[in-house]
């Protein structure tokens, strides 16, 4: 019978999850030391013990697959790793995995079945265990479309930055426009509707406060605030940033120029709000060769 404390000692032990320590001992008939080894020969112990370390390098990628795509970013400890053929492989099968399903949160991906490598968490373990690196499998979103909608996918230096656009009653060659402007230029929502409330009074208060301090009387400042919000929409919002290909207009206008509207977009920027490592692949390398 396996008990909670044998799981418990064994998790202690490896480092591994609970449900692996379950599994591993099930399959050793309660043998601790069997135990140990299945984790080990599976690379599910070795893989746990770089759980501490930082994977902020890595790619993001867009998989289409006729009215469905997925948009993923999976991260490495080294720059170095992502350029991997290997590495890029275990993408391609992850999003091509994700494209046959409608799972939503990364728990339900990571038990996703993959063609040959059974599950994505299980394909991620081995290829720690092979490459010996962390590698995060850190998000995704599916996107289907709906009639008279239209994908503008767009990857940016070689995957460091992926972005994916619908237009409705556009071509892909509008979408792709809107895809590539957000990807050169950051924008931080969709539309001024996405922008929290909190976010614009907070703004609201700063321009008043810069329209004071130039002598404004408050009725003017007041005046003077709306139209410098209409400017913070146009730095920080995709439908609002004046067009790269035509900065006279607005993205939206262009969108609208040629027959259709933006439904959606979503940017993914490799290593966005991780920590960064501090050290250099050189040392890295020395590290390794010294047996640190």
């Amino acid at each position: 019978m396996i008990t909670a404390e044998m799981v418990k000692e064994l998790r202690e032990k490896t480092g591994a999850g609970m449900m692996d320590c379950k599994k591993a001992l099930a399959e050793s008939n309660g043998d601790m030391s069997a135990a140990e080894d299945y984790l080990r020969e599976k690379g599910i112990a070795k893989a746990t013990k770089k759980e501490s370390r930082i994977a902020a390098e890595g790619l993001a990628n867009i998989f289409i697959d006729g009215n469905k795509a997925v948009i993923l970013e999976v991260n490495s400890e080294t720059d170095f790793v992502s350029k991997n053929e290997e590495f890029k492989n275990m993408i391609e099968t992850i999003g091509k995995s994700l494209l046959k399903t409608d799972v939503k949160t990364l728990e339900e991906a990571m038990e996703v079945e993959t063609e040959q490598d059974g599950t994505i968490k299980e394909l991620l373990v081995a290829k720690i265990a092979k490459i010996g690196e962390k590698l995060s499998f850190r998000r995704f979103e599916i996107v289907s479309l709906k009639e008279d909608e239209t994908f503008g996918p767009y990857l940016h230096m070689g995957g460091k930055i992926a972005s994916l656009v619908v237009v409705k009653n556009a071509n892909e060659e509008v979408a792709k426009d809107v895809a590539m402007q957000q990807a050169a230029m950051r924008p931080l929502y969709v539309f001024p509707s996405d922008v929290p409330e909190e976010e614009i009074e907070k703004e609201r208060k700063v321009q008043k406060e810069l329209a004071m301090n130039e002598g404004k009387p408050a009725d003017i400042a007041e005046k003077m605030v709306e139209g410098r919000i209409g400017k913070f929409f146009k730095e920080i919002c995709l439908s609002e940033q004046a067009f790269i290909k035509d900065s006279g207009i607005s993205v939206s206008t262009y969108v609208k120029n040629n027959g259709g509207e933006i439904v959606r977009a979503i940017r993914y920027e490799v290593g966005e709000g991780l920590e960064k490592r501090s050290d250099d692949f050189a040392e890295e390398v020395m590290n390794q060769v010294k047996g640190n």
